[in-house]
């Protein structure tokens, strides 16, 4: 049994049933399906409290708020049961009473999407499917390889060519069939698009696929039950697709929805300035079904996209909460991975370490203040890019000694180091 119940689409609101479906009929690849749930029947069964004495630290821990029945087969992988730290040191630094920073670089493959990649694997088995795809900057395309080789499922993985070797070689290992797509992420996107309809694949996509949505909202579940259910006052995250950001609305939604907080908090984007599409749109009140694509560049290519596949829900989960979207240059975004490793000891990756570096833009503009508790949801880990890590810690002035094997000449060197 599941308690999910229906789709909705995000535009007009028409329903469906639930099922191998993917978008509304009446607005094609825009009409991105919300998965509907019975939140009075979950209420009935389902509580916060014994949670605490649930031994899976997974996602599925969630399962009553998750579109999957109750003994349907899932991945192996521990997905979820990422760590939430406090940093008082980077409250300080942001003059702000607390905050805590969410370290998804600890999934199995080192980013938060592993979360939706488990999910859709999960509904792959269920439908049957014999193999899955999805084009991704990396991080989307390593979850689903990873999980799929947890499953043994046959996936077809889109990736621009200039993707982070780190990346492309976590797809190789898995045995996924990789395609280097001569182009951007939109390149990438449109041929797997074509691919998966073409030759019938289980298509994976975010801002596609409306179950992704299901398994990214758990960071959000398992961050407010890591806060003892007080929801934090604001919550930074990075936006690409805006897939995580219009996830993470949807679980403090249902957790609103059955009273395990009291409040929502403040959702607030985060994107590089050279892929702002999303604080464009935000600053200018801009329609996002009808504005058109930008040419995104910028180091973060986790949160690199021309047009946001998943803008409609990324819109809705700034304004429906009373957040903002910001626009952080590659600069901050550099700087903010050592201060944040140094702050929390949590290691991002640019697209991870921008999290931060908008809050950080949110302090000087005073839109947090010294009353405020804050959330930063680093993404992936700094492992998955290295050379934008050693710019970063570069520019910080932060560089290696090197000696001879000599204690002398490391007393000469250590002069002044400590």
């Amino acid at each position: 049994m599941s308690f999910a119940r229906s789709f909705a689409c995000v535009v007009c609101g028409r329903e469906y049933p639930l099922g191998d479906r993917y978008v509304c009929d009446d607005h094609g690849n825009e009409g991105i399906l919300d998965v509907r749930y019975d939140y009075d029947a979950i209420g009935q069964t389902f509580d916060r409290d014994p949670l605490a004495a649930d031994r899976d630290p997974t996602m599925w821990r969630y399962r009553p708020l998750l579109p999957v029945a109750a003994n349907a087969p899932v991945p192996p992988l521990t997905v979820g049961g990422t760590p939430t730290y406090e940093s008082p040191r980077l409250a300080a630094a942001l003059g702000v009473s607390r905050v805590w920073v969410k370290d998804e670089g600890r999934q199995p493959t080192a980013s938060l999407k592993d979360r939706a990649s488990a999910m859709a694997v999960a509904k792959a088995m269920e439908f049957g499917a014999e193999i899955v795809t999805t084009a991704s900057t990396g991080n989307a395309a390593a979850a689903l390889s990873g999980v799929s080789a947890s499953v043994g499922l046959r996936n077809v993985i889109f990736v621009p060519e200039a993707a982070p070797e780190a990346k492309v070689a976590q797809l190789l290992a898995y045995g996924s069939t990789v395609v280097l797509v001569r182009g951007n992420y939109n390149s990438a996107f449109e041929l797997c698009m074509a691919a998966a309809e073409r030759y019938g694949w289980y298509n994976r996509n975010t801002g596609f696929n409306p179950y992704m949505t299901e398994g990214k909202k758990t960071a959000m579940l398992e961050l407010l039950e890591q806060l003892g259910w007080e929801a934090p006052d604001a919550v930074f995250v990075s936006v690409g697709d805006g897939s995580i950001i219009g996830g993470l609305h949807k679980g403090a939604k249902d957790a609103l929805a059955l009273g395990w907080i009291d409040r929502m908090p403040r959702l607030c984007g985060v994107q590089a300035a050279g892929s702002d599409y999303m604080v464009q749109a935000f600053e200018a009140d801009e329609d996002v079904l009808t504005k058109a694509p930008i040419a995104a560049d910028t180091v973060a290519d986790s949160i690199s996209a021309d047009l946001p596949r998943d803008r409609v829900k990324a819109m809705a989960a700034v304004r429906e909460t009373g957040g903002t979207y910001l626009r952080v240059s590659d600069d901050e975004i550099l700087a903010a991975i050592p201060v944040m490793a140094r702050g929390s000891g949590v290691f991002g990756e640019p697209a991870g370490a921008a999290a931060y570096a908008g809050a950080v833009a949110a302090a000087e503009n005073g839109l947090i203040g010294s009353k405020d508790t804050v959330a930063v949801l680093n993404t992936g880990s700094g492992l998955k890019d290295v050379p934008s890590v050693m710019r970063g810690v570069e520019r910080a002035g932060t560089t290696p000694i090197r000696v001879a094997p000599d204690i002398e000449a490391l007393d000469a060197a250590m002069k002044g180091t400590t």
